[in-house]
């Protein structure tokens, strides 16, 4: 079982050149733009802003390092990618127990094949050390952490987590899971979790799902 103590979760996090918080920011600053949606805005505006507006101040906070954080938005696909090209972070609206290492957690809208690919490839690196990820890969080749938040009763659950499996066209498998501790954010006053992070099929389907609880 992982070791669930803060100061591994901050170590672990340390070494990935990530901390509480830049994600606690980055999902404050979220918050603030996704408020600013009112009821003449598209229904799923307020998901859609807090999720791309989460990935954008993590790129844009990296940036300002100067160390060499690069970001990209291909495939629809939001993705901060480490200097040495070791891993990527992107933010995930999830479903289930975000947070909880008892419970199961997967991403909350389907994803598409794009999606898949990193995936997989990131099932694939599970069995390599971290010495043997060399700088310089195509981009679906780096290991993408997934940032999973879930909005619940007005507070924000997060973990940063290792996907390496889809079943359908959900990420619902996972190689390890780092649950954050945020301060509280304060509430948006409707389910952000709405259409927001689309699929990157670019199919026509639509899916309606009602999770319970």
């Amino acid at each position: 079982m992982q070791n669930l103590s803060a100061e591994w979760r901050e170590e672990r996090l340390a070494e990935l050149d990530f901390t509480v918080d830049l994600f606690h920011e980055a999902f404050d600053a979220a918050s603030a733009e996704a408020r600013r949606c009112t009821d003449f805005d598209a229904p799923a505006m307020r998901g859609t802003t807090f999720w791309s507006r989460t990935n954008r101040f993590i790129g844009e906070k990296k940036e300002k390092e100067k160390t060499g954080w690069e970001y990209t938005t291909r495939d629809s696909i939001l993705r901060t990618i480490h200097p040495s090209r070791s891993h990527a972070v992107t933010a995930v609206s999830a479903a289930g127990g975000v947070g909880d290492l008892d419970a199961k957690v997967r991403s909350r809208n389907p994803k598409g094949p794009k999606m898949a690919r990193i995936v997989e490839l990131n099932g694939q690196f599970a069995f390599m050390t971290r010495d043997a990820i060399k700088y310089g890969r195509e981009l679906d080749d780096i290991p993408t952490w997934c940032l999973l938040y879930k909005w619940e009763k007005d507070r924000l659950l997060a973990e940063l987590s290792m996907p390496i499996k889809m079943n359908g066209k959900f990420v619902d498998e996972w190689l390890e899971r780092i649950p954050l501790d945020l301060p509280d954010l304060g509430a948006i006053g409707v389910d952000v979790n709405l259409l927001d992070d689309p699929g990157d099929d670019g199919g026509t389907e639509v899916i309606v799902e009602l999770l319970g609880g």
